[in-house]
């Protein structure tokens, strides 16, 4: 952590002596003013230039007349021979993107660079055209496009074919037009051409799927020189062959000898596209795998990171359907655990994990120990969860791995690292039943110092439920009784309720439990006096008549079918009487709640946003309003609607309350703005 503290702290010098710091856009546009000046200084304009894309880029926005007069401003540097001072126009000409009436004004003086002898000005003027133009001077300017997409300058032909890919968006019918000059680009020899023509070629053609698959078919054929173009030829054969494969039943697969062919490539990046696309086909068997496994078992011992990342991360997604086709890179996985780079080392042991074998768990488990004090918190929730699913796996070696969860659960760590680790303990209880005694007492000697207490609770909640099945209930009895003593009034209230649970299941326990439960009648927090009041006379530890066994396991381990709503009304309107409450008269049915207003002396306009104000219980308003908007329409029923709090003062100008909506996972914060006075209108 003290790590990424220091990379903030040199980011925070740096920025004090970045030359934009504290720019402000007046004084920048004041600046720009040496756009006027008769003579130009090519520095000056191409700094206060570059002042102007670094606002812009900040998300700094300008009005319609702050645009319109820079761009007019910065049409006059066309004069200028400068090359680089004509490189920061046209940037900022694209980024100010001027309106259609105003486009015409350096349509000429683009067109003209367009045409120039100079390579980067064509190709420049050739990007900016295509993204301020609209579709009639697009019409105008198609010819000169064309004759770009087949230039022999590269750089040309490259700005012409990735213009074509952003146009397609907006004028597809045109660009359409333009598949005779962008085929005979794919077969540049130029490596960047080659790649943004098949590009935009394939998106041309990509909803006619024969044409697409002719296309493969005819490149596949060995004219593709440029690796990018490579890698795209080979994502589109991805595609021709899941599509095939839904419509062919033979079980044959087209192309995949071009893709195995792949495999024995110059470029690194071909071949690991090739065995990244030959891992995801559909169905693949391992005789299909084994080629690819063997080149990205060679990327692991790869001296370039990025080669060893790409490997690792493919062979980890492949062990979740083939382990066993992984297996043999585990040797060279295992040294990776030791790697630099803790995203490698990660996924190395997590696909180790997945793949290896019984007897290699207790060496696996030595070498992770190791590492997990490395790494951070998102890191080591992939890993539990890996040893959770490997503990499944191998029933027989819980022993080892429970050990491993339970010290690395003493360890530091945040409370979605830990929660992680309890969540795991929990389910190979559940799983493996002799895992059953050993891991509750690894969740006791937890809570003797956890200091989260939603955990805290959520164990014991689980302890009570599964306690009083193991063998020897009574020896976690003493864990429970010190959360009474030493714990936060939540975490007590827990405790008296799992005590509760071990009394009404174990018989042998129940005068223990009478006596602890006595003691909590004294404490300090309502909540666990009256939990403890409760038990005392459910069990007939007060000495009065109980309830049957199954009511009282009832009671203690069934949910409550009655909605707490329904069951906090059934209270407040319930009046002392010779007659005990009966829970049973609660209606099961949720009510809609009737929205309660501060009645005002005055009579105010409807809050913004807020339901009408009416005298009438308003049904289902809030829920009516909130389900109206999209955001929110999927959290479900609205559980309760807080009463309006006020923010603001009763004198002040306008009036803002808040409504605090409760969601089944979600609270939402709805805020009502109101004038109090007629001549002021609230905007935004």
């Amino acid at each position: 952590m003290s790590q990424f503290v220091k990379k903030d702290d040199d980011r925070d010098e740096e920025a004090e002596y970045s030359p934009f710091l504290g720019i402000e856009k007046g004084a920048v546009l004041q600046e720009a003013r040496v756009f006027n000046d008769p003579q130009l200084d090519s520095r000056k304009c191409s700094q206060v230039i570059t002042k102007l894309l670094y606002l812009l880029n900040q998300g700094e926005t300008f009005t319609k007349v702050e645009a319109t007069e820079v761009f007019f401003s910065v049409t006059k540097l066309f004069q200028s021979k400068d090359i680089g001072l004509r490189r920061m126009v046209y940037l900022i000409i694209k980024e100010l993107s001027p309106s259609s009436d105003e486009v015409i004004i350096v349509t000429s003086s683009l067109m003209k660079d367009m045409n120039s002898k100079t390579d980067v000005y064509r190709a420049n003027a050739i990007r900016v055209l295509c993204r301020i133009t609209d579709g009639t001077l697009l019409t105008q300017i198609e010819r000169y496009l064309k004759q770009a997409i087949v230039d022999k300058n590269p750089v040309v032909a490259s700005a012409a074919l990735v213009s074509g890919i952003h146009l397609l968006q907006t004028n597809p019918e045109i660009v359409k037009r333009w598949s005779n000059e962008v085929q005979e680009a794919v077969q540049s020899r130029a490596a960047l051409v080659q790649f943004h023509a098949l590009a935009l070629l394939h998106q041309i053609r990509q909803n006619d799927r024969l044409a697409v698959s002719k296309l493969v078919t005819s490149l596949t054929r060995g004219t593709v020189r440029s690796p990018l173009a490579q890698c795209l030829l080979i994502r589109y054969t991805s595609q021709v062959i899941r599509e095939s494969s839904m419509n062919n039943q033979s079980g044959d697969r087209p192309f995949y000898d071009y893709l195995e062919g792949c495999l024995r490539h110059k470029a690194e990046m071909v071949i690991f596209e090739a065995a990244r696309a030959i891992t995801e086909l559909n169905g693949v068997t391992s005789r299909e795998l084994t080629p690819a496994i063997t080149v990205l078992q060679l990327f692991l011992s790869s001296s370039k990171p990025v080669l060893r990342f790409a490997a690792v991360r493919t062979l980890n997604k492949v062990a979740m359907t083939h382990p066993m086709a992984v297996t043999n890179c585990n040797i060279d996985m295992e040294s990776l655990i030791s790697d630099q780079n803790r995203s490698i080392a990660t996924l190395a042991i997590t696909t180790l994990l997945k793949t290896g074998n019984e007897s290699g768990v207790d060496r696996l488990m030595k070498q992770i120990t190791n590492f997990m004090s490395d790494i951070a918190d998102e890191f080591k929730i992939v890993v539990v969860d890996a040893i959770r699913s490997l503990c499944l796996k191998f029933p027989l070696k819980y022993r080892s791995l429970m050990n491993f969860l339970s010290n690395i659960l003493r360890e530091e760590g945040g409370f979605e690292y830990k929660k992680s680790i309890v969540d795991s303990i929990v389910i190979l209880i559940r799983d493996i039943p002799d895992a059953k005694e050993s891991g509750l007492l690894h969740l006791c000697e937890f809570i003797e110092d956890c200091e989260f207490t939603y955990l805290s609770t959520q164990i014991l909640h689980f302890l009570g439920v599964e306690g009083p099945k193991t063998s020897d209930p009574s020896k976690y009895i003493r864990y429970i009784y010190n959360r009474v003593i030493l714990e936060n009034a939540t975490v007590r209230a827990s405790a008296v309720s799992t005590l509760a649970k071990f009394g009404a299941v174990v018989d042998s326990l129940k005068p223990r439990v009478f006596v602890l439960l006595r003691r909590c009648l004294y404490d300090n927090d309502d909540e666990v006096r009256d939990r403890a009041t409760l038990y005392l006379n459910t069990l007939g530890g007060d000495g009065s008549v109980v309830e049957t066994d199954k009511d009282v396991k009832n009671f203690l381990f069934g949910s409550l079918e009655t909605p707490l709503v329904n069951l906090e009304t059934s209270l407040k309107n319930y009046e002392p009487t010779e007659e005990p409450f009966d829970i049973s008269s609660v209606p099961k049915e949720v009510k809609s709640q009737p929205l309660t207003e501060k009645k005002s002396a005055g009579k105010k306009p409807t809050a913004l946003g807020a339901p009408p104000a009416a005298p009438t219980s308003t049904v289902d308003a809030y829920e009516k309003l909130l389900s109206s908007i999209p955001e929110f329409s999927t959290f479900g029923q609205l559980f309760k609607s807080s009463p309006p709090v006020e923010l603001t003062e009763a004198e002040t100008e306008y009036a803002v309350n808040v409504v605090k909506h409760i969601f089944d996972k979600h609270v939402v914060f709805q805020y009502n703005c109101t004038n109090t006075i007629p001549e002021q209108l609230l905007e935004n």
